[in-house]
């Protein structure tokens, strides 16, 4: 790990890159921005061309670092997302670099993680963030590091930016060395940084896997109805709930002799009246979680 050491080496490898012919600029998206970065500051050095950012509905995070110069993912190179996830200049890291930076996302020699600010550095205490959703694959263009807003202080909007390192070696004591290292910044020093709205659909919940049990109601014995109900951020089936059973038959209610969420599913019971046989019973089951709900309506012919 490099990020706890100090950076300021790379402030003097700043200070030879050319400067940009132009301001960087953003292209917008659905639920995604592409970042393009001014090219051509080093020719030996990594050319970041474009960072596209975008999110699911979980809040996933995805920083695509386009490098086509140098996209291979070797030992030499180095990764860094500095992250101002409450858009205050005033909070986080004072670094001239980086002002603001609450989070910082190092990619180096094949480990990927996550600092906070501590007030004084940026650090991995036990205490610190979690990086359970942190993740990152090697594109053909360049790295693609993953990470939850909710571990970058379930940010809604934050302003970023990126470096990449290359040609990083070892002094004597193991230490790495910036002595030769070849450095890109983007947006280019002095641009700031650039700004990201995390957008997600609202939740709903959705109904999966209706059936009856039996497929056709029967006079005289019990009729259930079941249902999964899933998120519509993650997919997953609801394990709990309220679940609510309404029946009837010629306008004449049923009374419920079980409603529950059992291995997933929603579940709803009636006894069908023994003189039923030929009438239609109709009915729904819903079934309400955090406030939202979800609702199947049945009719059938007794038989």
């Amino acid at each position: 790990m490099i990020r706890p050491l100090t950076l300021l080496g790379l402030l003097a490898l700043a200070a030879l890159i050319p400067a940009a012919g132009g301001a960087s600029s953003s292209r917008v998206a659905v639920n995604s921005v592409t970042f393009t970065d001014s090219t051509g500051e080093d020719p030996n050095g990594p050319d970041i061309t474009s960072v596209v950012v975008s999110n699911d509905d979980t809040g996933l995070i995805s920083f695509q670092i386009n490098v086509p110069n140098q996209n291979s993912l070797t030992g030499d190179k180095l990764y860094d997302i500095d992250i101002d996830a409450d858009n205050n200049p005033a909070t986080g890291d004072p670094d001239p670099l980086d002002p603001g930076a609450d989070y910082a996302i190092e990619l180096f020699q094949g480990i990927a993680n996550l600092f906070q600010w501590d007030g004084k550095t940026f650090s991995r205490s036990a205490s610190g963030p979690s990086q359970a959703t942190l993740v990152y694959t090697n594109a053909q263009t360049g790295p693609i590091i993953k990470i939850s807003n909710v571990e970058v202080g379930n940010t809604k909007q934050f302003k970023f930016n990126v470096l990449a390192v290359s040609n990083i070696t070892s002094d004597a004591s193991g230490n790495p060395d910036f002595t030769k290292a070849h450095v890109d910044f983007a947006p280019d020093l002095g641009h700031g940084f650039w700004s990201y709205q995390v957008k997600t659909a609202p939740l709903r919940l959705l109904a999966t896997k209706f059936r009856e049990v039996p497929s056709r109601p029967k006079a005289g014995r019990l009729f259930s109805v079941r249902m999964v109900a899933v998120r519509s951020d993650t997919g997953a089936a609801l394990q709990g709930g309220a679940v609510t059973c309404t029946a009837r038959i010629g306008g004449k209610p049923l009374t419920v002799r079980l409603h529950r969420i059992a291995n997933k599913e929603a579940q709803c019971a009636w006894l069908i009246p023994a003189p039923a046989r030929g009438k239609t019973v109709r009915g729904s089951i819903v079934v309400t979680f955090e406030g939202l709900r979800v609702t199947k309506t049945f009719s059938a012919v007794i038989r």
